[in-house]
């Protein structure tokens, strides 16, 4: 069955991507360990905002609090832009170096044509689909925006669906193949769908 390849070979990706938030994960929440068990630095920093304080004491280590939390903010928007960034290179690399991901490979699948630009758009739409929207959305969600994050949510389950609902119709183009230009291609997928689905529309 053709979609169900199309949705193993996704599983696939998607699992690879999933590990390398795993890891990205891990290693930001040794980085904010580390940050707070970071006695002396804390201690430095903190001695050195009570003697520019001029007595406020309480403004003194609120804003000191305000500092280390947005620094852990910082990591954990810095390990989410990793995220986005590799799964795109590694979308887009793949294609390029040989017209299918992982995934795809393992299916036998392919995306065709996969030159450098279609290759581009095709990754950038299908890494947002998969993962960078809903990235948007934990970052607000971190940062305090809990209405503006559940809003991106809603957006990113719309785009994922946007993406994905196509590949059940008739060409099997999900909409990252639609605005690259491409068609993914393979035993049992059909010549003729394959053939008119190349054609951008």
């Amino acid at each position: 069955m053709p979609k169900l390849r199309r949705a193993t070979a996704w599983f696939i990706d998607f699992a690879l991507v999933l590990a390398l938030a795993a890891v990205l994960a891990v290693l930001t929440f040794h980085r904010i360990a580390a940050l707070v068990s970071d006695v002396p630095e804390l201690a430095t920093r903190g001695g050195l905002d009570l003697l520019t304080s001029r007595g406020d004491v309480i403004g003194a280590s609120e804003g000191f609090g305000v500092s280390l939390w947005d620094k852990a903010v910082l990591y954990v928007e810095e390990a989410f832009g990793l995220l986005i960034a590799v799964t795109f290179l590694y979308q887009w690399a793949c294609l390029c170096v040989a017209g299918r991901t992982v995934g795809k490979g393992l299916l036998g699948l392919r995306v065709t044509p996969s030159p450098p630009r279609r290759a581009a758009v095709r990754a950038a739409v299908t890494t947002a689909a998969d993962i960078a929207v809903y990235a948007v959305a934990c970052v607000l969600l971190v940062e305090g925006d809990f209405l503006l994050s559940f809003a991106v949510w809603t957006l990113a389950v719309a785009v994922f669906f946007l993406n994905a609902l196509p590949v059940l119709s008739p060409t099997r183009r999900s909409l990252a193949d639609r605005l690259a230009g491409t068609a993914v291609t393979g035993l049992g997928l059909g010549a003729g769908a394959a053939t008119s689905a190349v054609r951008p529309l």
